[in-house]
Formats: structure tokens, C-alpha cells, sequence
């Protein structure tokens, strides 16, 4: 079968609790253009859809060609079949018609999804992830989300929320997540469940160099430049991190028989330090036939991949 989307040229609009980026994207995954700025820091809604609806406009006319569709991706929890939104980052947007405004000002057919789904469907029909039948693209940054494509086509699940993979239980006895369980994948792999279980161990007294940074600066940045150090404290917390991971997607492996699993995100871009145990102790916990030697790669898109995956969103 094509992975192209038969949609393109298609405007892609990616939205984020600190960025906002908007572009054009050719039937080949090509960026025609592409602006990004600052999300306003505003409880005003209207100021932020503005911000939005300028920077698209912007991405439109740089690119001198027509769109057909248009294709956003969002943070949720939100409402994605209806377009309406609530990004947990950006509070001034709750059950905010997103959808139907940014039809309504450019006159084009909008469709909305999670930004970490985007992410994946990009991947898959552009990225890493092309040629893949059964496809996980994970996201692993400030949270860790994910998207399950099959032939070129999200799955979505009853009210669009398939691929949740940052709420999979890895740990019986684990940290207890923002969403109410205990040892979600997210409390181990996202950077701020990384600087969480850092902040823990400070206040045990665990010898660290990351003890002489003030709380606000021990970040996932922080940790992973100092596990490149060796400091003991952050190699086991990145262990950790890849271990989790692993343990989700062998279970996800076996549920949906991936053949192939795309990882992209700020977390990710720490290399080997990230994908080296994971890997390997993928190798333990997928043993079935249809599960073992489950190629795990870094997403290729770059930091244009947020537009070119919210892009792709428009052949659905």
C-alpha cells in the first residue's frame, strides 16, 4: 500500500505549553516553510488562538503554495474526535473549540489530534518508522506519550486516546503518577519523573553531583549530562528510565506484534546512554517468536517533526 497522504500540501500547526510552530508540508515530507515562536504566557484564550492564527497565516503565505487540509497537534487531555481542547500546559485553553475557530478562519478542513500521535503518524509515513506495518512512536520528553500506526493509519481507540503508552504499569511498587496509579511508565522515563525520583534521593542523602545544582536546575537536561560524567546517582536513574521503557514496549509488542518501535522526544536525544539498556533489556523481556529482535530506533524527523507529524494528521 502508499504511506503518502493523498492531502498534501497540508499546513501543520503544532502546539505546545512553551512553542507554537506552524509549516507547510509537501506530499514528500518536505517543509515548504515553517515559523515558530514562544506560546504566549496569558490566561487570556483569544491572545493565544491569536498567536496561533498569525503564525499559521505566516506559514501559508512564506510558502507561496495552496494547502489542501490542515492538520494540528495538540497536548491533551482533550476532546480530539470534537477538536476541543485542554491542554494540560496551556490552562487558559479548557474545552476550547480549537477545531471549529481555526476552520472557521482559514476556510479549510481541520483535523485535530494529540501531539504525540502526531509525532508517530509522522514518523511512521515519513520518519523512522517508514515501510513499518505495526508501528509505536513514542514520545519521551517533558511527559512520555505515544501512537500506535497500522498501515499507515492511527489507531485510535473508542474516544481517540490509543497509545497512551507514559500510563503503562512497569513498576508494582513504583512512584504514584499525576493521573492516580502507581509505577506508571512516566514516573521513570519522563524528565520530570527523572527529576522527581533525583529530588527523592537528594533528600535521603544520596552522594550526587547534581546536589551541588539548585532544585530547579536538576532537570532531565542536568541528569543526563551528568550520568555522561559518571556520576553514579544519574546513571542508575537513566538505567532505570531505560528499563521502564522496555518493560512497556515488550508489552505493547505483544499485544499489538510491533514491528518496529520509533522513540523521539528530549529524554531520547541522550543517545546510547538512553537506547543502550534499553535495548538490552529488551532482549530479556521480549521472548515471544513475533516479539524478539523488536527494532527500537531514534526518530528522524528533527525539530521539525512536531509540524510534519501534525501535518500528516490531514489525510484523515
Amino acid at each position: 500500500m502508499s504511506y503518502f497522504p493523498t492531502s498534501f500540501p497540508a499546513l501543520g500547526i503544532d502546539i505546545g505549553g512553551t512553542k507554537l510552530a506552524a509549516g507547510v508540508v509537501d506530499r514528500e515530507g518536505q517543509v515548504v516553510s515553517y515559523l515558530r515562536e514562544p506560546t504566549p504566557i496569558t490566561m487570556d484564550a483569544e491572545e493565544i488562538f491569536d498567536a496561533v492564527l498569525k503564525l499559521s497565516k505566516a506559514a501559508l503565505a512564506q510558502s507561496g503554495i495552496i494547502a489542501e487540509r490542515v492538520g494540528i497537534g495538540c497536548g491533551g487531555p482533550s476532546r480530539f474526535n470534537e477538536g476541543i481542547v485542554s491542554p494540560l500546559h496551556i490552562p487558559a485553553w479548557r474545552n476550547f473549540p480549537l477545531k471549529a475557530k481555526i476552520e472557521a478562519a482559514l476556510g479549510l478542513k481541520v483535523i485535530v489530534d494529540n501531539d504525540s500521535k502526531a509525532l508517530a503518524l509522522g514518523e511512521a509515513v515519513f520518519g523512522a518508522g517508514r515501510g513499518s506495518r505495526c508501528m509505536l512512536g513514542m514520545v519521551v520528553s517533558t511527559g512520555v506519550g505515544g501512537g500506535i500506526v497500522v498501515d499507515g493509519k492511527l489507531f485510535h481507540g473508542i474516544s481517540g486516546n490509543a497509545g497512551h503508552i507514559g500510563h503503562v504499569i512497569v513498576a508494582r511498587n513504583g512512584p504514584r503518577c499525576d493521573c492516580g496509579a502507581v509505577g506508571c511508565l512516566t514516573c521513570y522515563a519522563s524528565g520530570t519523573g527523572l527529576a522527581e525520583r533525583a529530588h527523592i534521593a537528594l533528600k535521603r542523602g544520596v552522594a550526587t553531583s547534581l546536589s551541588s545544582l539548585p532544585l530547579d536546575e536538576i532537570t532531565a537536561r542536568a541528569i543526563v549530562a551528568a550520568a555522561l560524567e559518571g556520576d553514579s546517582l544519574s546513571l542508575r536513574l537513566m538505567r532505570d528510565a531505560s528499563h521502564a521503557l522496555a518493560r512497556a514496549i515488550a508489552s505493547t509488542a505483544a499485544l499489538f506484534e510491533l514491528d518496529r518501535v520509533v522513540i523521539g522526544g528530549g529524554v531520547a536525544q541522550s543517545g546510547e546512554l538512553l537506547f543502550g539498556p534499553l535495548r538490552q533489556e529488551l532482549k530479556r523481556r521480549a521472548t515471544l517468536s513475533f516479539t524478539r529482535d523488536l527494532p527500537v530506533l531514534p526518530a528522524a524527523l528533527g525539530p521539525e517533526s512536531g509540524v510534519i507529524g501534525a501535518a500528516a494528521l490531514a489525510q484523515g
